[in-house]
Order: structure tokens, then sequence, then C-alpha cells
């Protein structure tokens, strides 16, 4: 129970209730003057020291030591007397053991200030916050080293306000620094007094990219696959939407264009029309009440796009009659809803007649394929083959033949997913990738193709290294945690004495 306590003699337990009291001395061997360094077990007095120790059984436990004040045998040492002390289980002016402060410094390195201090109470030793935030700050971070392949990313303190740079070790994700802010001044001035890094993972940033550019010329940078598939996904997602007139009458043919279209379609034309009669574009913008900007992008439209979204459609009551209702409504078109009602009822049907008459009125009688959402068609192109179901499969091959458009579409993204593993070759690969991206009729590809261009290096490097800037996001998840953890209220260097020691 107390073999933490092995250093010292101890006397006695006393239970007082709601503390345990130990009284113990310390050995009678010899201790080496701390100046000198002569040993002497010359005794000139004693002194009581009163420590705290880790809890039993839920109740305090207190330590009452004594200590020996011993005299330095050695003549005209600085040092004539001093007190013992006892190495492993208490240091100097320090009121509780070892182990109980290592306890204590792992439930403030988690939790910080209040927090630690509320599961001190509960863990019967208790400190105050700012003890806790002290003993935080006592904690000896790793000492600063350069390894040979550096994560770089920023987190925000205050989003869209104040950003902060986490460097870590990409290889084995241990943290390195954490600079206040992101220019690109803060980077080079820190790579400059740490060089030695030969790889530098990074996001797309180009602010981060010149500051390594400046600093280590010869480091070579490597830009984050997982960026690259995700800047992809939304150029995907965006061709899907542009394209949902080919791919939405394969899946409806019936459905009529929406409300979201026909909208666009009119300020296309409306803009358009005062662009011929050659008024600027900031007096289109105020003449039709529209944002600059959207009056830019209509600018820029050779013609309207066609997106539809597709209804989401929920499971209802009626889809296990629609069979039935598409066989009498293609008998019969001009059968009365009241006659399809009853009969169905017949059959089963326990809705209501506003139900059955939305479920024609949409359509969904008729519909003979499934109802999907640019999202969804989007995913399905982005998706493992591997990991897609059957029917899943069997409607993305459905959808990506609506046009020759969509079936390039579902082709390269493909392509670009296989060059996301690591490989030689691979720079080849995205060379002939770009090329055939540049000659099929997908502008939103190609504007993606043209940030590859403008960072090619770091891209090539990505795509045949295998260093990436996971571990880094990973940091900046846990960085976050912490940061709802303290809520906002603690200064920056405390922020950055957290994440050092995780």
């Amino acid at each position: 129970m107390f073999s933490g306590l092995l250093a010292l003699v101890v006397e006695g337990v006393t239970d007082e209730g709601q503390v345990i009291r130990v009284s113990a001395r310390t050995r009678d061997d010899p201790v080496p003057c701390p100046v000198c360094g002569q040993p002497t077990r010359r005794v000139h007095g004693f002194h009581g020291r009163v420590v705290a120790d880790v809890p039993v059984d839920g109740r305090r436990v207190v330590v009452s030591v004594r200590v020996r004040r011993l005299v330095c045998p050695v003549l005209g040492c600085p040092r004539q007397t001093f007190r013992e002390q006892v190495p492993g289980v208490v240091e100097r002016y320090q009121r509780r053991t070892n182990r109980l402060t290592s306890q204590l410094g792992s439930v403030v390195k988690e939790l910080a200030g209040r927090a630690g201090a509320r599961l001190s109470r509960v863990l019967a030793c208790a400190i105050s916050r700012s003890t806790a935030l002290r003993m935080l700050m006592r904690q000896v971070v790793t000492p600063l080293r350069v390894p040979h392949v550096l994560g770089i990313d920023d987190f925000a303190l205050k989003r869209r306000h104040r950003y902060a740079t986490v460097i870590i070790d990409a290889e084995t994700g241990e943290r390195i620094d954490v600079l206040p802010d992101r220019p690109a001044q803060t980077l080079t001035t820190w790579l400059r007094e740490h060089p030695g890094a030969q790889y530098v993972c990074r996001d797309g940033s180009a602010t981060y990219a010149e500051a390594i550019r400046q600093a280590l010329p010869e480091a070579v940078q490597v830009s984050d696959r997982w960026h690259l598939w995700s800047n992809l996904c939304g150029k995907v997602l965006a061709e899907v939407r542009s394209h949902a007139a080919c791919w939405a009458t394969v899946v409806n043919p019936t459905r009529p264009g929406g409300v979201r279209e026909q909208t666009t379609l009119d300020r296309w034309q409306r803009v358009h029309h005062l662009l011929d009669q050659g008024v600027g574009l900031l007096e289109c913008a105020r003449r039709l009440d529209v944002a600059l900007n959207t009056v830019k992008r209509y600018a820029r439209m050779k013609e309207p796009t066609g997106d539809r979204r597709a209804p989401r459609y929920k499971p209802t009551l009626a889809d296990p009659y629609r069979d039935h209702l598409r066989r009498r409504r293609r008998e019969d078109p001009a059968v009365p809803v009241t006659h399809l009602l009853r009969e169905i009822k017949e059959l089963g049907y326990t809705g209501s007649a506003n139900l059955l008459v939305r479920y024609l009125t949409q359509g969904r009688a008729e519909g003979d394929k499934p109802v999907t959402t640019p999202q969804r068609f989007a995913r399905l192109l982005l998706t493992r083959p591997d990991n897609l179901r059957d029917k899943d499969t069997a409607l993305l091959r459905e959808l990506a033949a609506a046009c020759p458009e969509m079936t390039e579409l579902a082709r390269l993204t493909g392509e670009f997913g296989q060059l996301l593993t690591p490989a030689e070759g691979n720079d080849a690969k995205l060379t002939d990738w770009i090329t055939t991206v540049r000659a099929v009729d997908l502008p939103h590809l190609h504007s993606f193709t043209n940030g590859l261009e403008l960072d090619r290096a770091a891209v090539d490097a990505g795509l045949t290294h295998p260093y990436h800037n996971g571990r880094t996001e990973g940091v900046n998840t846990r960085t976050k945690r912490i940061m709802r953890q303290m809520h906002g209220r603690a200064g920056f260097p405390l922020l950055r004495h957290r994440i050092l020691l995780q």
C-alpha cells in the first residue's frame, strides 16, 4: 500500500476518518553535503515535513516525515549545516510525493485547469485550478529537434480571423513546434533557424510553399494526397451538377425542370440581355439586385446550366401498390383517383387519399428507375468500385452512360484515384492524365488541372513519395478538442504547451 515510501522508515499509520496519516522518518544513512559532496551522518537537529501521498480507499493520505539537519564535516565549507532530502519520494519545497505529483500531472495534462481541479476532488487529492495550471506549465516538453520529414499545417484560433501553424514529424507524429500565426515570414524565419529537413509535407497553401522555397530551397515539398482528392471531389460534383439535364432524364424521364432550373435560365437571359446592350457588370448587378460576383458568374456562362435537383423521396405506404397503379393508369389514363383508392384499399392499403394524390402527382407510379441526387451520383463516382454494392454499381453504370461527358468523367475519376497510391512513374502518368482531361469537354476538371500545374513539383512528389500530411491533420483534430476544453479563455502559451505535451 505504501510501496512508494520505501526510502523512509514508516513508524505508524493512523486512521483519522477522512484522512489517513502516516508517521515516518528518514533512514540513518550518511548523506553527502550539497556543496562539497562530503558524506556525513552527524545530526544537528530535526525538522518536520508534511506531504500528501496518493489516496487510499478514497481518502487522503498525509505523510508526516521527520528529516535531519546534518553538519558538514569539512571545515570552511559554505554550508555548515543542511537539511537532508529524500530523492525519489519528495523534492525540495514540494508538498506532494513524486508519485502523487505524477498522477496529478497526467490529469492536468488532459484536462488543464477547471476540469482537472474538479476531477482531483473526486480522486481525493483536491487542487485548485491555478495549481493545476502551474503543474501543467511545469511539465517539460520534448526538446525541439528537426526531423527528416516535416509536416506543416494551420489551424484556427478564431475562425476567419486568427490562425496558428503547427509543425510535426510527419513520420512519427511527434509535435515539434507551434507558431502563433501563419504568414510566410514567420515560417521562413523558423525554418532558417532550424534547418535540416529534407522533405516538407503541406497542403495547397501558396503561403507555406513560398516560405519553404525561401528558407529550404533544397527541400522537397510534398503536396498532401488527401487535399488533392478533396479538390477533385468538389470539381466532380460541379461537373455532375452541370450535366444534370443528361442523367436526370435517365433517372426520371417524365420529370420537368424545376424552379431552380427555371430561375437559372431566367437570370442568365436577363444578364446577357443587359450585357448585349452594353451595360457594365456593376450596373447589371444594381439593376437586377444581385451580387456582382453572381453577375460575373452568369456572364462567363456561354449557355445556362441545366442543373436539376432530383427530389429525395421517402418510402410511403403506396410503394407496395405501384405496379397496380402503373398498370391501371396505363390501361385507362383518365381513371379517377377515387377508383384507384378503393382498389388498393381492397388490396390492403392503409394510407390516406391525400398521400395517394401526392404519390401520383410526383410521378412515382410511372417511375421505373430510382431517384438520386447530384451528391449521391458524385459519391458513386468517387467511391472505390470494390466498396460499391451491386445495385449501386448498376446505377452508376446507367448514370455514367447518360452522356459522353459523364462516361469520360467516370473513367478519369477512377484513373486519378489509382494515382493516389504512391509509386514510381506516377508523375508521368499524371502528365498523360492531364493531357486526356484537356481533350474532353469538362471545364471544371480543366480548372482542377490548372491548379495541379501551378504546384506541379509538389504534386509529383506527393504521388511518388510515401509521405503525407495525415498525422498533421490528426494533430489539428486533437487541437480542436483541446480548444473546446479551454473555451478560448486561455492564452496562446498555454495552448502551445498543451499541444506539445500531447
